[in-house]
């Protein structure tokens, strides 16, 4: 099938929110014992899964939870608990959450930009499809990426939530192209994996640290032959974090 247009996933696919913003921010629990390796790797898996349910919730909770990628003040109420029952008190979980709403904080992976301006080259419409409540235009603004997205089609800003087909439909629809000429990144089969309902082609990749996953957006759209092996003496450009701007 021709592809015309390439759909990315923000969090786990183009960009994350790495370790280090966690341990920057030296979190203690209650008693100000500083959190381990182990303590934070948990708490990051909280905030940062694309889906799934960590913690259990009073009834206001589990609204603000299940609504949290459609209403910022949901969002921040959500994770703020999220955060309070893994123990992080609270000055110091506003602080962190603060961190992950800041476009700056989060990382691209080492091929974000490589993968985005050669699509953009090879004149395919590129679209960032992403369940989040904050716009995270900035993050490719400040690396001079915004003119290789064509469209962002945000759940806060659309009204729904992947896998709902509403997301999809809307950045195609945005990008004027057909399912059937679309394929779609991400590091969810259950949330991003949705847009296979609509006729798109998937890939999936691996929502690893930034560090260990150089090649990935490219292997997986080189899948679908829209780019060639990654080009031979070229070495993966190192992102400067956190951005400024």
């Amino acid at each position: 099938m021709a592809i015309d247009a390439v759909l990315f996933d923000f969090s786990g696919t183009l960009f994350r929110f790495d370790d280090a913003a966690f341990h920057g921010a030296r979190l203690t629990d209650a008693g100000g014992r500083l959190l381990d390796t182990h303590e934070i790797a948990e708490i990051m898996r909280r905030m940062t899964a694309p889906v799934g349910q960590f913690v259990e919730f009073d009834a206001d909770g589990q609204y603000a939870w299940e609504g949290r990628d459609l209403d910022p003040v949901l969002h921040r109420r959500a994770y703020l608990e999220v955060l309070e029952q893994s123990g992080v008190p609270e000055p110091q979980a506003i602080r962190l959450y603060e961190l992950m709403r800041d476009p700056g904080e989060w990382s691209p992976y080492p091929d974000t930009g490589e993968v985005l301006r050669a699509l953009h080259e090879r004149g395919l419409r590129v679209g960032v499809v992403s369940n989040i409540a904050f716009d995270i235009r900035p993050a490719f603004a400040a690396r001079g990426w915004l003119r290789y997205i064509d469209e962002f089609a945000l759940s806060y800003e659309i009204g729904a939530v992947k896998p709902d087909a509403r997301i999809f439909e809307a950045a195609l629809d945005a990008l004027g192209v057909a399912a059937g000429r679309a394929l779609m990144v991400g590091d969810s089969l259950e949330a991003d994996g949705g847009a296979k309902a609509l006729g798109c082609a998937f890939a999936l990749v691996e929502p690893l640290p930034t560090d260990d996953r150089a090649t990935g957006l490219w292997d997986a759209v080189r899948a679908h032959d829209l780019l060639s092996p990654w080009p031979p003496n070229q070495s993966v450009r190192v992102p400067v974090h956190p951005c400024s701007g």
